[in-house]
């Protein structure tokens, strides 16, 4: 008579090897992730203060779901949308030599400003607008008519800010646990990174977000084109290993599917379907996020070099 314990064991390691190269796969896209994570994830254990969130705050919560890599993806989809803010990624940007480069240059933003402490958010936010002194030129407006862009103006950093804001509580409202706090905890916590960024009086409401959006929208200033749709073939099938290819393109779906038809409109995106019926994209993108918390799992190294310095600065607090 076989032992089930015994039996069970062979079949317990080989989903743990299945689950860690599954893993390593995942990491491998995620760069600042991984399990030996660059130092600039450890010295977020740095600093004198607790940073500009708490470990329970709104922030924190929606920034450290995996329902962000879906965000991620919807916040490229609308920032595509203005010609200006499009102009300067398709002149400047190294996205289609080195997209993994530049993903982990964004992901390293957004975890400091969020678990950093005060003066390195504050520094690495400098760090990203010096960059963007160089970023400048000329594009074709919604009316085709030429215009200077700057990265750093206002109006642009303003646009992408929107977009990232409204992509990240999308998603979250979607897939993701409650927000401490609501939408507008949400929304209001990162203003901040709009303040840090030079955006003129960010929204801090989830009305504020969608009444700022919907201004694009009724100037007219948004708009597709050959240059909306190189970037989105980009995105719809980027340079990833093949085997996380069709996990990706679920992600996709489910970004577009979170978007509001009128954005859709513009950007020449249709939610998926097969002939007349849609799919169910929805419930498609729960099952694919849950799998990949699964192989996960935990808290990112960022979040656990944020909680020790947390606990530090409480402790010599008193």
């Amino acid at each position: 008579m076989t032992d089930s314990g015994t039996g069970r064991r062979p079949v317990s390691r080989l989903r743990t090897r299945l689950l860690a190269g599954l893993r390593a796969r995942i990491l491998s896209v995620f760069a600042v992730e991984q399990d030996r994570p660059p130092q600039w994830t450890l010295d977020l254990e740095d600093g004198t203060d607790t940073g500009h969130f708490a470990p329970e705050s709104a922030a924190w919560v929606v920034h450290g779901g995996v329902e962000t890599m879906v965000a991620g993806i919807r916040a490229l989809l609308l920032q595509a949308a203005h010609p200006g803010a499009l102009a300067g990624v398709h002149d400047w940007s190294r996205y289609r030599e080195d997209p993994l480069g530049r993903l982990d240059g964004t992901i390293r933003w957004i975890f400091t400003v969020t678990y950093g402490d005060r003066e390195t958010a504050r520094r690495t936010s400098d760090y990203v607008l010096k960059l963007h002194e160089r970023v400048v030129g000329e594009y074709l407006d919604a009316h085709g008519v030429a215009r200077p862009y700057a990265a750093n103006d206002p109006d642009l950093l303003r646009w992408v800010h929107l977009a990232f804001t409204d992509a990240f509580l999308s998603v979250r409202r979607t897939w993701g646990g409650p927000i401490p706090g609501g939408p507008d905890a949400y929304v209001s916590d990162w203003a901040l990174a709009g303040d840090l960024m030079g955006v003129v009086d960010p929204p801090r409401s989830a009305d504020e977000l969608a009444e700022q959006l919907r201004g694009y929208l009724d100037r007219g200033e948004l708009t597709g084109g050959p240059r909306v749709t190189e970037t989105l073939t980009f995105l719809r099938r980027p340079p990833l290993e093949r085997s996380l290819l069709p996990a990706y393109s679920v992600l996709f779906a489910g970004a577009v599917a979170t978007i509001p038809p009128e954005y859709r409109r513009i950007l020449g995106l249709r939610t998926a379907h097969l002939g007349p019926i849609p799919l169910p994209v929805v419930p498609a993108t729960r099952v694919v996020l849950w799998v990949i918390g699964l192989v996960l799992h935990g808290e990112s190294p960022s979040q656990r070099a944020a909680l020790r310095r947390h606990r530090r600065v409480t402790r010599d607090a008193g």
